[in-house]
């Protein structure tokens, strides 16, 4: 009889088991059915493109005739070409000053308007608004502002007896003229700033007040630091959308060379010249390098990003 009884307890833990193992594999399955269209989009959407395009990069391909095959000549020609050295030296001029820049006005702006008083929400929804404005209304509208004849900005220049500058066509002035823009919108990464405010404790505040801290000295010792995470965040994302400016650009236009960003020279090359397998090896440079400097950043955050 204890036999038998073991024998009988050992197979229901193996039907236990058995079950237990079944009920995993369902859910299992069901997780993965769930995410099937995503994965199903990643690989038709994604995946299959991006192994497209390396081989397009290696093609001289004019998107209407057949593309023939010529290896990596179009790598070695656009490292020979003035033009994407210029246009690459006007993208990256252009990110490190205006990466910095924008950080710099959106924490600003943050800290200002973090407190609850009394007609804060009106100042945050109107410092937020240009990041969801269309890039071309905000190129448009800035053409006119900047525009050296007609323009907002000459004309009030003017009534104080100053002759404002070519800002769109003249090369000393074309990088001003964005910088500009980029401060204008820069409150698109308040929310997270805001966010990020929320969350540090006001104990910290109450002590450094209570040790005889002022203002900068909390905002120097205790508001950066604990909001070095979101600083980083942005930093990644500031890089990315430096180095892929074009909306405004192509719109705006610019003095020559000196608005010739690497995205707007990059669509010319395409859709200008329909040099298409040239414009891809552009694509993947431009690719290289965000990634690289992506790394980059990320491996100095352990030196000035605040963790826990």
């Amino acid at each position: 009889m204890p036999g038998l009884r073991m024998r009988k307890n050992v197979q229901k833990c193996v039907l236990n088991a058995r079950i237990g193992v079944y009920m995993r594999q369902k859910r299992q399955r069901a997780g993965f059915y769930f995410i099937l269209p995503w994965l199903i989009g990643l690989c038709l959407f994604t995946a299959l493109p991006m192994v497209a395009a390396v081989y397009i990069s290696m093609t001289d391909w004019d998107i209407v005739g057949n593309a023939e095959f010529v290896g990596l000549q179009n790598y070695v020609t656009l490292f020979r070409t003035e033009e994407f050295i210029k246009s690459l030296w006007v993208t990256v001029r252009y990110a490190v000053i205006a990466v910095p820049l924008i950080i710099a006005t959106s924490l600003t702006i943050a800290v200002l308007v973090s407190r609850n008083h009394k007609g804060t929400g009106i100042f945050r929804v109107i410092y937020y608004m240009p990041a969801i404005v269309s890039g071309v209304a905000v190129a448009i509208v800035f053409k006119w502002i900047l525009d050296p004849s007609y323009g907002l900005l000459n004309g009030i220049l003017a009534f104080f007896h100053i002759q404002g500058p070519d800002w769109l066509y003249d090369p000393n002035w074309v990088l001003p003229s964005y910088l500009i823009m980029a401060v204008w919108g820069a409150g698109g990464g308040l929310l997270t700033y805001l966010a990020a405010l929320k969350d540090i404790p006001e104990d910290l505040y109450g002590a450094a007040m209570i040790d005889g801290a002022n203002t900068f000295q909390k905002v120097r010792y205790i508001t950066v630091p604990l909001m070095t995470p979101i600083i980083f965040y942005n930093l990644v994302l500031g890089i990315i959308g430096a180095f892929r400016k074009f909306t405004d650009a192509y719109v705006l236009g610019g003095a020559g060379k000196e608005g010739n960003f690497y995205m707007v020279y990059l669509y010319e090359e395409a859709f200008g010249h329909y040099r298409m397998g040239y414009a891809t090896a552009l694509a993947w440079v431009l690719f290289v390098i965000i990634l690289l400097l992506t790394f980059v950043v990320n491996w100095t955050k352990k030196y000035w990003v605040y963790s826990e």
